[in-house]
């Protein structure tokens, strides 16, 4: 029989009097929904600002970049909504890594939206470009590639940490709780350590973002988020982890 491990049952809130707990499960369920589905679409309304040819190409598809701005920010903001959700249970079973996950999926959103409001300036470069009439002067281009390269750095390598060691809080809070089954916690575990391979990778030139390396090494903890929400949506959390929960 596992042994449900929590903090000082005087200090911790019980299930009546840290809300739902169901409601808690459904909310972070939808909001790993709908995180993961606008960040996955924003991808391709995005392609005209992070392509090669973006000088041009984002200026002439002014109206796909804002849905994917759009799409980002929605991100953004469902990201640290996920920890919120989760805290008012998890505090009761890891305080200290509820917090951490909440502070470190708020810091995910915020680089998340940095990087869109970047790419929503080089649509603005790229308008003064084409109205220009494409000169040949590096200018623009210099300019251009070094907001790339900054958008890369929040998402590809700030925004991955930033998530996966949220992640990473919050899966040991599930495994040392059994609050959910413990191979979808160890899952989780196992894939966000992945992801911050792949970020450590991008980091030294050894993988480049969203090359077959980064997509092999984020694709188990994409898949593990979507059967997590499934299952928080579908039954929520241990209700017999809950009923020992109560003080």
């Amino acid at each position: 029989m596992a042994t449900v491990i929590r903090s000082n049952p005087d200090a911790a809130l019980g299930p009546d009097r840290a809300g739902n707990p169901r409601t808690n499960a459904v909310v972070a369920g939808v909001l790993l929904v709908v995180a993961t589905t606008a960040s996955l679409l924003s991808g391709p309304f995005l392609a005209p600002v992070t392509g090669s040819a973006y000088l041009t190409d984002a200026a002439a598809h002014q109206a796909q970049v804002a849905t994917g701005v759009l799409l980002g920010l929605i991100a953004a903001l469902a990201a640290p909504g996920i920890a919120i959700a989760l805290y008012p249970v998890l505090r009761g079973f890891g305080p200290g890594l509820a917090l951490g996950a909440v502070g470190l999926r708020v810091i995910e959103g915020t680089f998340y939206a940095m990087g869109t409001v970047v790419l929503w300036s080089l649509l603005t470069l790229s308008r003064d470009f084409v109205d220009a009439g494409a000169p040949r002067d590096p200018h623009y281009a210099t300019i251009g590639d070094t907001m790339l390269a900054q958008y890369h750095g929040l998402a590809d390598v700030g925004l991955l940490m930033a998530f996966s060691l949220g992640g990473l809080a919050y899966y040991l809070v599930f495994y040392r709780s059994r609050l959910i089954p413990t191979w979808l916690s160890v899952w989780g575990i196992i894939g966000v350590g992945l992801l911050m391979v792949a970020a450590v990778l991008i980091i030294y030139g050894a993988i480049t973002p969203l090359s077959p390396g980064q997509v092999a090494l984020a694709a188990p903890i994409g898949l593990q988020e979507m059967v997590l929400a499934a299952w928080l949506i579908v039954k929520g959390f241990d209700q017999r982890v809950l009923e020992a929960w109560r003080p």
